[in-house]
């Protein structure tokens, strides 16, 4: 059995994230650009992770810091785009990449983690909420760009 690791994605991912990227979304302009992850690979604030299994990328998330006034100098972080390939789901693959979003998060010091997920995905609010995360404390908005004013 190959060895599971998480690591910082790179511009070499990109192929992979976008076909794991098509299995959460269904859009004809859904594009990651090599240039656009090797700039991300270097930023303090972002972090692109994939999940990989031998030399197959089988799972990837993005972590942003968001900078705050709230609490001094202390960021909170929103995850997004996590996704896991449907032939690799539960391996442990999601929470492993959660274990490595929770670290980044405690050596930023983070506030707190919040992420969005549709509405229609019941297994993955299964997931997170075993993984601690609340689905009744607070309530997400949404407003994409095609209804910008």
């Amino acid at each position: 059995m190959n060895t599971l690791h998480i690591r910082r994605a790179s511009d070499r991912d990109a192929a992979a994230i976008e076909d794991l990227y098509q299995q959460l979304v269904s859009n004809p302009a859904l594009a990651v650009s090599p240039e656009h992850l090797a700039k991300l690979q270097a930023s303090e604030h972002h972090v692109v992770l994939v999940a990989e299994q031998g030399d197959q990328v089988c799972g990837t998330a993005l972590l942003s810091l968001c900078e705050d006034i709230m609490f001094g100098t202390q960021p909170f972080a929103v995850v997004e785009n996590v996704i896991v390939n449907e032939a690799y789901r539960s391996q442990g693959i999601g929470a492993a990449l959660f274990r490595e979003i929770e670290a980044h998060c405690k050596r930023a010091n983070c506030s707190k983690i919040m992420l969005l997920s549709s509405a229609q995905r019941s297994e993955a609010h299964q997931f997170f909420e075993q993984l601690g995360f609340s689905g009744t404390s607070k309530r997400g908005f949404v407003k994409y760009r095609r209804q910008f004013g």
